[in-house]
């Protein structure tokens, strides 16, 4: 993969994980397992190829509507892929950061989250951010009620507020926005991933489903965007 213009932050949607698995006659949740086996290599080829941010949607907070079984077995899946990858992605150089209001989850995944940032947090070859129970409106009123505070104590004035305060105010502060975000299974929307921090992204969607996503197309996602020209606002030229 030729290094010229790579993508520092890649986002990904990944679909499709419940329909591979009916199309199958399988159980919804070895869909999900089989999705978290393609995050995992994926993690991986990024790394490889040197890309440094990779930010995943996970678990939304629209997705508390779903069933309570399958909100269940999707904790339990959670919890379990993160406890068993904690090793793994000390061993490969990868930090590992969950964003998203934890304080809903159980204190058992709570304490999974805890525990993985923490053994991870000075690897230094690619950030691995996974958003459960995250939305983008969610993250933006948080940081706009989070400077309101600021505000109201003193500790800012009104004026301190611009575009970097506020991104600071955000769960991906320290992070660039994203260069392109992917989203499997034909969908044709973001969904709140990061709704602030996309607005100039490169958008690629692809009709595969997110279990059946190889190496071979990240590359390709690399390669289109490398094709892409980015004006952010400018006139073209």
């Amino acid at each position: 993969m030729e290094n010229l213009k790579l993508p520092k932050h890649i986002g990904i949607i990944m679909d499709g994980n419940r329909r591979w698995a009916k199309e199958r006659g399988l159980d919804i949740r070895f869909g999900h397992k089989e999705g978290a086996k393609t995050l995992e290599n994926t993690v991986r080829y990024a790394k490889e190829i040197g890309i440094k941010n990779i930010t995943v949607f996970a678990f939304s907070t629209e997705n508390w509507k779903r069933s309570k079984e399958e909100v269940s077995a999707l904790m339990l899946l959670l919890k379990t892929y993160l406890d068993t990858y904690s090793k793994k992605a000390d061993t490969e150089g990868i930090r590992v950061r969950v964003l998203g209001d934890v304080s809903a989850l159980s204190e058992g995944l709570r304490e999974s989250i805890k525990k993985l940032e923490e053994r991870t947090k000075n690897n230094t070859d690619i950030n691995f951010n996974i958003l459960i129970n995250y939305g983008g409106r969610a993250d933006i009123l948080r940081a706009t009620k989070n400077i309101a505070e600021k505000v109201k104590n003193g500790e800012i004035s009104i004026d301190d507020i611009d575009e970097e305060l506020f991104s600071n105010n955000l769960y991906t502060v320290g992070l660039p926005d994203p260069d392109v975000v992917v989203r499997t299974s034909g969908e044709l929307r973001t969904s709140g991933f990061l709704t602030w921090q996309i607005v100039y992204s490169e958008f690629i969607f692809l009709d595969k489903k997110w279990p059946d996503f190889t190496n071979e197309d990240l590359d390709e996602v690399v390669r289109i965007y490398q094709g892409r020209k980015r004006n952010f606002g400018a006139e073209a030229k």
